[in-house]
This record gives C-alpha cells, sequence and structure tokens, in this order.
C-alpha cells in the first residue's frame, strides 16, 4: 500500500473514459490498496482510480471517517431535483464552484471478491459518488460549470500555483 501523489489538472489520464476491471488480480488488488490509503486523508471524500494514475474502473470514498471502495461503480439511480453544491476536487486545487448535483444516488458495483456492492445515500455521499463516477468517465466537475463559471475556473487555474 501506497500513498499516490493526485494527478491534476491538465493530466491527459484524467480525461480518460476508464476500462472496467474484468480480472481481479494482484495489479487491481493494488490499486485498491492505494485508492484506499490516498484517500484516507483529512478533506477527502473520494478518489478515483484516474486521479492516481490508473485507467480502471474503480473508486475509494472517505465519507464521515468510513472507508470504502467500489470497483465497476455504475450510477443506478439519482434522484430529486438537481441542486447546487459547493464542490472542489483533488486534481483541481484551491478551487471551489456550485455544481448541480442530485440530492440522492445510488451505485451499484463489486468487491475485490466479485461480490455485488450497492452504495445509496444523500448530501455528501451522494455528492461523492457522482463526482467519482464522473471522473471514472473521463469528466471533471469543473466540465459542469455554466460559461461563465468555467471561464473563471479557468482563469483561477491560470493563476494558481499548482498548475
Amino acid at each position: 500500500m501506497a500513498v499516490r501523489d493526485i494527478r491534476l489538472f491538465g493530466d491527459p489520464v484524467l480525461r480518460t473514459v476508464c476500462d472496467p476491471i474484468t480480472e481481479v488480480d494482484d495489479g487491481v488488488r493494488a490499486l485498491v490498496d492505494d485508492l484506499c490509503e490516498t484517500v484516507d486523508m483529512d478533506g477527502r471524500a473520494g478518489l478515483a482510480a484516474t486521479q492516481i494514475g490508473h485507467t480502471q474502473r474503480a473508486f475509494s470514498l472517505n465519507i464521515d471517517g468510513r472507508i470504502s471502495y467500489v470497483l465497476n461503480p455504475e450510477i443506478v439511480a439519482l434522484e430529486g431535483e438537481p441542486q447546487p453544491t459547493g464542490e472542489g476536487c483533488l486534481s483541481v486545487p484551491d478551487l471551489w464552484f456550485e455544481v448541480l448535483r442530485y440530492p440522492r444516488a445510488t451505485v451499484t458495483g463489486t468487491d475485490l471478491d466479485g461480490n455485488e456492492v450497492v452504495i445509496s445515500g444523500e448530501g455528501l455521499l451522494a455528492q461523492a459518488l457522482q463526482h467519482e463516477c464522473d471522473h471514472l468517465d473521463g469528466k471533471l466537475y469543473i466540465s459542469r460549470l455554466d460559461r461563465e463559471q468555467r471561464g473563471e475556473a479557468m482563469r483561477q487555474i491560470r493563476t494558481s500555483r499548482w498548475f
């Protein structure tokens, strides 16, 4: 297990649509270990495989101090009316914008043993499920911003110490 560096905006891996995991091997187990260890820090709610340079469909969560993961996650339900929700991203540090997110979300996938995993929740959990699935589909949250907000995000990125 290792805490991995977070890939930052501009890294092409962040725009990659992830491949499904078809076989759980030592590499997948190591990926899950790294995802769980890397997300286990204050201020981190979720981490997608692309954010540590992998293009396999997996993410980890750190919600209310509980670390979990999902292989091959798919959103199966979004409920309620989308609402503006303050959001940031480890791959775009120091930016914070309102993004429309559904207040309740359900994701299905599997664990390392092939057992079905169903995660359903609201609030921060629902937001994290949507955010991490976006990453696995090659989307950053700033792509969900309206034109004006996206322009402001790009201005902030250009002047950021991170990029």
